[in-house]
C-alpha cells in the first residue's frame, strides 16, 4: 500500500500516512485470512466437521450417532425385572429382555465402543431378592462411537458415485451398513432366483456377529414372517436372507529365535496381539474383497518388530508353508499359536 503512494510523500514509520495506511492494512490482512477460511470450508474435501455436516445435509446425510452395546448375562437365582440396573467395571447396565434359555440381555448406559470389551462379574445396583450370581458373558450387539470426520467425509464423497435407490446393491449396503453393530456388508442379488437377495455382514468390530444381531438385522431388513411384503427396509417383492460372516481359525506355527533374556512365555502376549491386529486388518477389507489372503511374509515382518524376537523361520499357517486364501463367507481369527 505504501508503494502505491507518491514517492515525495513522507512514508516513514511514524509519519501520518504510515499510520493511516497501517490501520487499513491490518483490516485487509484479517479479510484475506477470513477468505482463506471461507475457501477451505466451502468444499467438502477440506471442510471442518461442522461445515462438512452442513454440506452433507444437502444430500440427506448426517454422521452416524454413537450407540450403546447390548450384552448377554447369566443372572442366577432370581427372576430379574426389566430395567434392573447392574454395574461391571466402569460401566452400568440395565435389563432389556429375558431370553428363552434363561439368560438376560442388558444394555449399557454408556454409548460408544469402550464397553465392548468388558466381561466379568456384575454387581446389582438395584436390590434383587434371591439373586445368587450375575455374570456378563457375551457381547451381542457392539456399541459404536459417533462416526468420525474422515469416515463421514468419505461416505459423503462416495454418495456421488454409488447412487442408492430402489433396492439396488448400493441401497442395501447403505441401509444395512447404517444399522447398529454392523460393519462390512456384502450383497448377493438373485442368489436363489429373481427377487431373492442374500445379505452377509460383519460386526462394526469386523468380527462374526451373534445370532441376536443377525436376527435384529433380518427383522429390520425383511421380517421372516412377512418375507417380501416390504415391512422392512427391503422393497416389496424382495425376499431377503440375512446371515453373519463366519470365522475361520488361523493356526500359526512359529520357529523363533529370542533375544537374550527373552523366552516364549515373555513374548506370547505380544505375539498374539500382533497376529490379532494383522487378521483384523484383513477383516476390514472383507466387504470389498472376493477372497482374503493371509500372507506369511507380512505376518513374519510384523512379528519381527515384537520386542524379544531376534529372528524367525519356517512359519506355517494352518500347517502349510504357503499363503492361505480364505473364501468370501469367512473372516480370519486367531486359532492356536505354537512355537517349536
Amino acid at each position: 500500500m505504501l508503494d502505491r503512494l507518491p514517492t515525495e510523500r513522507d512514508k516513514r514509520e511514524g509519519a501520518l500516512i504510515w499510520y493511516a495506511v497501517a490501520s487499513a492494512a491490518i483490516e485487509f490482512k484479517n479479510l484475506y485470512n477470513e477468505l482463506d477460511v471461507f475457501w477451505t470450508e466451502a468444499f467438502a474435501d477440506t471442510a471442518s466437521r461442522e461445515y462438512l455436516i452442513r454440506r452433507a445435509k444437502e444430500r440427506g446425510l448426517i454422521p452416524h450417532p454413537a450407540t450403546a452395546c447390548v450384552v448377554q448375562a447369566d443372572l442366577v437365582g432370581a427372576d430379574v425385572p426389566i430395567n434392573t440396573r447392574f454395574n461391571c467395571g466402569d460401566f452400568n447396565y440395565y435389563v432389556i429382555a429375558k431370553n428363552e434359555d434363561g439368560t438376560y440381555q442388558l444394555q449399557c448406559e454408556t454409548v460408544g465402543s469402550a464397553p465392548n470389551s468388558v466381561y466379568g462379574t456384575l454387581t446389582p445396583i438395584d436390590f434383587v431378592p434371591g439373586l445368587e450370581s450375575a455374570e456378563l458373558t457375551e457381547l451381542l450387539i457392539p456399541g459404536e462411537d459417533e462416526e468420525d470426520t474422515e469416515t463421514f467425509r468419505q461416505r459423503y464423497l462416495d454418495s456421488f458415485y454409488a447412487e442408492a435407490f430402489g433396492g439396488n446393491i448400493a441401497d442395501y449396503k447403505e441401509k444395512v451398513g447404517a444399522m447398529q453393530g454392523v460393519g462390512g456388508v456384502k450383497v448377493f442379488p438373485a442368489w436363489k432366483g429373481p427377487g431373492t437377495v442374500r445379505v452377509l455382514f460383519t460386526t462394526s468390530e469386523y468380527k462374526a456377529p451373534s445370532a441376536e444381531l443377525v436376527q435384529t438385522v433380518q427383522t429390520a431388513v425383511d421380517p421372516e414372517t412377512n418375507h417380501g411384503e416390504g415391512l422392512g427396509t427391503a422393497p416389496i417383492g424382495h425376499t431377503v436372507t440375512v446371515e453373519g460372516v463366519k470365522s475361520k481359525n488361523i493356526d500359526v506355527g512359529l520357529h523363533l529365535t529370542f533375544q537374550e533374556g527373552w523366552n516364549w512365555e515373555s513374548v506370547l502376549d505380544s505375539v498374539n496381539t500382533t497376529i490379532d491386529t494383522y487378521l483384523n486388518s484383513l477383516s476390514q477389507e472383507w466387504a470389498d474383497s472376493e477372497t482374503l489372503v493371509v500372507r506369511i511374509n507380512q505376518l513374519e515382518a510384523l512379528l519381527l518388530n515384537v520386542n524379544g524376537i531376534l529372528d524367525l523361520s519356517n512359519t506355517t499357517i494352518n500347517g502349510g508353508t504357503v499363503n492361505l486364501e480364505i473364501e468370501g463367507e469367512y473372516i480370519p481369527v486367531r486359532g492356536t499359536v505354537t512355537n517349536s
